[in-house]
């Protein structure tokens, strides 16, 4: 897929808690065509310590506004210095990189979402495109409390929501391999994104319960076109980078050790 790099301009920043912002961005010509689960490298400005593109994840596409979302969790001083980026402003940004989630092709099947913390970004958009291919998507979203989660109102309106947080302020208590829809629903499908331990336990639980699962891995990806080699994973076809053969992988062809 052909890579852009344009000069966005965002339309909107929403503070959603004190580690997380939501950057809505536009363009004076038509965005480019985006899959579910590809990321962008946004370039940061005003910060002398930060060299490099920072990748964010695409978290929602509005083609009726011509828009683009990033959920951009604050952890440095590069994030710091994008959460503070106004309406108006102007961001470089290189889009779309990778490859994305795969939408299935019989629409009667059950797919569940599973996202934790800043993992649940891609799934937004995922969502959304299930749901016009005619697929209801079920969302387990996780985090340590109820004000880490994130976007509840948007992905209810695109399917079932369910929580876990760790210390049971929002859904149910635990892990989100630990709630109860995985016991009472069989699933055919599983996306997941979030910390690689999470991931791992949701892989285990995919392959015990013989269920197809893609993961989105949130190795470094500092140059986001395979050149720095940051961001290598060790697979069953040799080391490849995510930032070009990933982020999103079926697990079949990852070599962890779970």
């Amino acid at each position: 897929m052909r890579k852009f790099i344009l000069d966005l301009t965002v339309s909107e920043n929403v503070k959603l808690n004190e580690n997380y912002v939501l950057l809505k961005m536009t363009s004076e010509t038509i965005l480019p065509p985006m899959i579910p689960g590809q990321f962008a490298e946004l370039r940061v400005d005003n910060s002398p310590t930060t060299f490099l593109r920072r990748p964010i994840s695409i978290n929602f596409v509005d083609e009726e506004k011509n828009e683009v979302w990033f959920l951009v969790q604050i952890i440095g001083d590069g994030t710091k210095q994008l959460s503070l980026s106004l309406p108006g402003s102007v961001i470089n940004t290189m889009l779309p990189l990778g490859n994305g989630f795969t939408i299935p092709n019989e629409n009667s099947i059950k797919v569940i979402l599973i996202g934790g913390g800043v993992g649940t970004a891609p799934m937004l958009y995922l969502g959304k495109k299930l749901s016009l291919a005619g697929i209801r998507p079920t969302f387990l979203l996780g985090a340590r409390s109820e004000s880490d989660l994130l976007q509840l109102e948007d992905f209810a309106k695109l399917g079932d929501v369910f929580t876990t947080t760790e210390d049971g302020s929002h859904g149910e208590k635990g892990y989100v391999t630990q709630h109860s829809i995985l016991s009472n629903i069989k699933f055919d499908q599983i996306y997941t994104c979030g910390p690689k331990p999470m991931m791992k336990a949701v892989a285990q639980f995919a392959r015990t319960n013989n269920i197809n699962c893609e993961v989105s891995l949130e190795n470094t990806m500092a140059c986001g076109i395979g050149a720095c080699l940051c961001c290598v994973e060790k697979t069953n076809e040799g080391h490849v980078c995510v930032c070009t053969d990933g982020p999103v992988f079926n697990i079949e062809k990852l070599l962890w050790q779970i």
